[in-house]
């Protein structure tokens, strides 16, 4: 280790350094993975030793874990990002969100929000200007504790980060758990131009079920054309990576931010790649039809793919098709209860496919969880499964008022 640093001496090196101004905040653009236009960025700690030369985290974020003061690093860290927030890009039109890495440390610290917050106001800075990151393995390691803890900060107002996804072993009950609002996909993820058929199916899946649980989705460590292009197929969102550009100092990134606001992007109808226009296909869905079911009318099943903001929620999110049917009819007006259930009667619906018929929808009555009857449309679509001699339905469903 360059620093020579140990635990004997750590503190004072450390504290000097603050004093000195030689611990530096480097910062690493995020692009937009279709405009290619900075959208973020991550600050990085750096230490300057005596003799000119920057050494990386690596050398020295271990031993002041094993002490404690990354805690220590990471305050110093948000400083001086709201400091440079505040002095370069105060009221500026190229200001981007900027995200700190924090150590699952913090999880113990008393008043750990009210402290954030404090920093944060102390500069002026809106919340939403600053983005915490939480290391995967601070996931499995503090379980709850983590979880109330990203609560907390998402109740402040500040976006919520799952950092190196993908390099650890940490359950997805807690990616589903975390209220986070980024996910960002780790680089061990992406080897070579991604090639490997087994290593593209697990990056589908991870986008996959990202894009479900409303994630913003960042894919680090991108070095290659082919990666950009394969993570553009499967929507991901944001790219960092030296692809784009390594992490820089202060200076050179005010000067890349002002640089690249003059620039005028690509049209994100030519840059658009198939699958992530097909997200955009599915956000306008969702925002249209908020009960969205698939069903298998052969072998009587459904699964429900969104369910939000409806009239009523007491609806099963899985099971049989015909009982929900039969749920469905008892939320009906008493006048349209038997015409919701002859519409959507199994085996009539299934004769009416083989026959020809690839749509049909009604207009019905349903009594709302506030006790008001409103007039929903209930649509179902008609497909053959592509894979298997099954009829499937597609029910896209919405208030009328």
């Amino acid at each position: 280790m360059s620093l020579e640093l140990n635990l004997d001496n750590l503190a004072q090196r450390f504290d000097e350094a603050c004093k000195n101004g030689d611990i530096l905040v480097f910062f690493q653009p995020m692009y937009d993975a279709i405009t290619n236009k900075i959208a973020g960025a991550e600050a990085l700690a750096r230490w300057k030793e005596c003799d000119g030369k920057i050494a990386s985290p690596s050398e020295f974020v271990p031993i002041l874990e094993q002490t404690g003061l990354v805690t220590e690093l990471d305050w110093y860290v948000l400083r001086r990002v709201c400091e440079f927030l505040n002095t370069e890009l105060s009221g500026d039109s190229c200001h981007v969100p900027v995200s700190v890495n924090f150590s699952r440390l913090h999880t113990k610290e008393e008043n750990f929000v009210k402290k954030l917050c404090d920093v944060v106001d102390g500069y002026g800075i809106d919340h939403k200007m600053i983005e915490i990151e939480i290391t995967e393995s601070a996931l499995a390691a503090q379980g709850e504790k983590v979880i109330e803890f990203v609560k907390g900060i998402k109740n402040a107002g500040f976006k919520a980060s799952i950092d190196d996804f993908g390099s650890g072993l940490s359950s997805l009950n807690f990616v589903k758990d975390v209220p986070a609002s980024v996910l960002k996909i780790d680089k061990s993820l992406l080897s070579g131009n991604c090639e490997n058929e087994k290593e593209r199916i697990v990056l589908e899946s991870i986008f996959d079920f990202a894009h479900r649980l409303k994630l913003t989705t960042v894919a680090e460590g991108v070095e290659t054309k082919e990666q950009l292009g394969f993570l553009r197929t499967c929507g991901c969102e944001l790219i960092q990576g030296f692809l784009f550009a390594k992490p820089m100092p202060r200076d050179s990134f005010l000067s890349l931010l002002y640089t690249a606001h003059e620039t005028q992007s690509e049209d994100i109808l030519i840059t658009q790649a198939p699958a992530s226009a097909s997200q955009l296909l599915l956000d306008v869905v969702f925002k249209r039809y908020p009960l969205i079911i698939m069903s298998n009318l052969s072998r009587n099943s459904f699964y429900m793919m969104a369910y939000e903001h409806f009239s009523t929620q007491s609806c099963p999110s899985t099971g049989v098709y015909s009982e929900l049917i039969e749920h469905g009819s008892m939320t009906m007006h008493p006048d349209d209860k038997e015409l919701f259930k002859k519409t959507f009667d199994l085996a009539d619906q299934v004769a009416s496919y083989e026959a020809g018929q690839r749509v049909r929808s009604v207009v019905t009555r349903q009594l709302g969880d506030d006790g008001v009857y409103r007039a929903v449309e209930t649509t179902n679509y008609y497909v053959k499964n592509p894979s298997a001699d099954d009829i499937l339905a597609i029910t896209l469903s919405r208030p009328l008022e």
